[in-house]
């Protein structure tokens, strides 16, 4: 996918995206080198159909000798979504790949073109329809915003329909009104515009950089499949789901990326503090999270948060003082407006703020396990 310079604002926040040729759901530069490519002609072996992402392994001859290459290739679901599965190729199927090489010198290759040679045809890659499918779509119809009996927003699906909120219109968490150019995973063009994201202590600002200079590639939700926990899980490509149970007075939030992972949202006013015999007062992904209404917003406060993760895709980090205050208003049927305080004084100079919109896909939560595969 080719992308030329472009921006978009959302709730203040300008972010530009530089050009990118990828359409990965997290920045492959950290493994793959986009200054040095080659061409493999040979065989096909094995089409390992698996997320985090499919791979396509291919004998090629080299010299006296035969190896046998990786080509990491997209998601399963960005594949499905353009006609590919599976039976596309098959063992003894001659391709001609094209992409970048491993960082380390492996026999790994990020795969911009696969073409099989008998027909010439290009094969594996993601159409411009399964592209669009992730994106904010322009120019929806107008919808009042659904609501429960008793007046409030319904911030899942209506009785006997299905959905979810996704096609974030930020990618990567920016303080609100600050100018930063970036890609969609966070990677920032400018390693100087660092102390711009959000008001960093020295050593969070070191850290982040660090993080940077290594194009992200440390990235333990892609290392290890760890969950996007905090704030991440609203900018993901498959989208969160609200499950609201009125008897219980909790919500289900489940996030369609990673692993599925889900977590409570408690409104019955319960102390901040874990379940006995669940995960007691022990630091969480998700931490402990309290919500209630104010008017038509639905505010959710949350803290006692694990550190291990990154709550941002940029690398931003956090500490185990982390309080996040987020505000979910359901405007009308198609938009979700998401606004989130950080308060966090182990890594921040100070309290800052962010804010995007998300859209609403009318479909089921897209079925994805990070954990099928390797990263």
């Amino acid at each position: 996918m080719s992308r030329t310079l472009s921006g978009w604002l959302a709730g203040g926040v300008w972010l530009l995206v530089a050009a990118m040729p990828l359409l990965a759901h997290h920045n492959i530069s950290g493994k793959f080198d986009p200054a040095r490519t080659r061409t493999l002609n040979g065989v096909v072996t094995r089409l390992d159909w698996a997320n985090p992402h499919v791979h396509l392994l291919m004998d090629v001859v080299e010299g006296n000798t035969v190896r046998n290459w990786a080509v990491e290739l997209e998601s399963t679901l960005d594949l499905e979504r353009s006609g590919w599965n599976l039976t596309t190729l098959k063992p003894g199927d001659a391709v001609t790949v094209q992409g970048l090489l491993a960082r380390d010198g492996s026999p790994q290759i990020w795969g911009d073109s696969v073409v099989l040679t008998a027909s010439n045809k290009r094969v594996l890659n993601v159409s411009d329809a399964a592209k669009a499918f992730l994106r904010p779509v322009a120019n929806l119809p107008a919808r009042p915003t659904p609501r429960w009996p008793d007046g409030k927003p319904r911030l899942g699906p209506e009785p006997g329909q299905k959905g979810y909120w996704a096609r974030p219109s930020a990618t990567t968490l920016v303080e609100a009104g600050v100018t930063v150019e970036a890609t969609e995973h966070g990677l920032l063009k400018n390693i100087a515009d660092a102390g711009k994201i959000a008001p960093l202590q020295p050593w969070a600002k070191a850290l982040f950089e660090s993080r940077q200079r290594n194009f992200l590639k440390d990235d333990p939700m892609f290392q290890f499949c760890m969950p996007p926990g905090g704030v991440r899980q609203f900018q993901q490509p498959y989208g969160v789901q609200f499950l609201e149970d009125k008897t219980f007075q909790r919500v289900f939030l489940v996030e369609g990326g990673g692993n599925h992972i889900w977590h409570f949202i408690y409104n019955d006013g319960r102390p901040q503090v874990g379940e006995i015999g669940g995960n007691d007062d022990n630091p969480l992904y998700y931490g402990n999270a309290r919500g209630k209404w104010e008017g038509d917003t639905y505010v959710v406060d949350s803290k006692t948060f694990i550190d291990n993760f990154w709550f941002s895709n940029s690398g931003l980090p956090h500490t185990d003082h982390l309080h996040l205050i987020e505000r979910f208003t359901r405007s009308d049927y198609n938009t979700l407006k998401y606004e989130v305080t950080i308060d966090d004084p182990g890594a921040y100079t100070r309290t800052w703020n962010a804010t995007w919109n998300l859209q609403w896909v009318a479909e089921d939560l897209p079925t994805y396990y990070c954990q099928d595969n390797r990263p």
